[in-house]
């Protein structure tokens, strides 16, 4: 194979993690990093997916980074995801092993492929006063205005939205070199999973970690370490659970709210991979409903080409 990694994508409940697995399983000589904005979290596991279970295949552990890495109630960012992506990028390949790149954060993902320069942003008190007052709404039209490269696909609550201008508008304000590290060569597959299935897998999915796994229990065990303002900056099942434990939302009421963020969450990770094709990555898309064996076969094959 040319390429320097393998990347595989696809957005929530399109069974990427398990396909990475499974293929890091079949080459025997492949390890995992993880492109997850929220898996870094410890604590954090039912919520953010991480499902360990799927990194064992037939008893063999598939070694997987960048999960568990930090604490819940950081603030982890691009910048450290960069440095951590390339030291373990780099400790892989001289070990002679395959790194075999998988998640759903597009930015994340986008960033390390395209090799993009970030810094650390200091913050801006005088812009965050200001825009203290605005909606979630409000703040993602404004946060549009930035033609700048940024991820919106986890910016749904006002405090992460107001962090995410506040990085763009330092862009905006200082020249930042796009590019420092090595350009990769991937090959870049992306699972595609039907509109209709999906929706009725994150369904399927959510019911059963809130009545299954417990992941309420999970969010009132991190509710005695972490504030309710930390945790509702992760979003998504943290921001919703965490008003339902607080008693700002009902049971029933959570639940509704919630299964609506996260389709819409798929459907912006859908709308930034394909902007990353735009942007001159080639995705190899893959149907999600092939059997595993039919997946890795196309991937196996796509390898030999590329």
């Amino acid at each position: 194979m040319q390429s320097d990694i393998i990347t595989i994508l696809g957005p929530t409940a399109s069974g990427k993690t398990t396909l990475a697995a499974q293929l890091a399983a079949k080459i025997g000589e492949a390890e995992i990093i993880s492109a997850d904005s929220r898996q870094v979290y410890k604590g954090m596991d039912i919520g953010t997916g991480k499902d360990l279970a799927d990194y064992t295949i037939n008893g063999q552990q598939i070694p997987y980074h960048l999960i568990d890495i930090v604490e819940a109630g950081e603030k982890y960012n691009l910048f450290q995801y960069q440095q951590d992506f390339w030291h373990n990028y780099f400790n892989i390949i001289e070990r002679g092993k395959l790194p075999i790149l998988c998640g759903g954060t597009g930015l994340y993902i986008e960033s390390v492929l395209k090799s993009y320069k970030m810094v650390p942003v200091p913050e801006n008190a005088a812009l965050r006063e200001k825009l203290k007052g605005y909606n979630l709404e409000e703040l993602t039209e404004i946060l549009k205005q930035y033609k700048t490269l940024h991820n919106t696909t986890d910016v749904d609550t006002p405090q992460r939205a107001i962090r995410a201008i506040e990085i763009q508008e330092y862009y905006k304000q200082n020249r930042i070199q796009e590019r420092e590290f090595p350009q990769l060569k991937s090959l870049t597959i992306g699972v595609n999973i039907d509109r209709d299935l999906r929706r009725k897998k994150i369904t399927e999915r959510l019911h059963k970690r809130l009545e299954e796994e417990n992941m309420v229990q999970e969010v009132r065990t991190l509710l005695k370490k972490v504030s309710p303002e930390d945790l509702i900056y992760y979003g998504l099942e943290y921001k919703y659970l965490t008003l339902h434990c607080i008693g700002q939302l009902s049971y029933d009421e959570m639940v509704r709210q919630l299964e609506i963020a996260i389709h819409q969450f798929a459907k912006r990770q859908m709308t930034w991979f394909r902007g990353m094709e735009r942007r001159g990555i080639q995705i190899h898309w893959i149907d999600a409903m092939l059997p595993m064996e039919e997946k890795i076969n196309r991937i196996l094959e796509l390898m030999s080409r590329n």
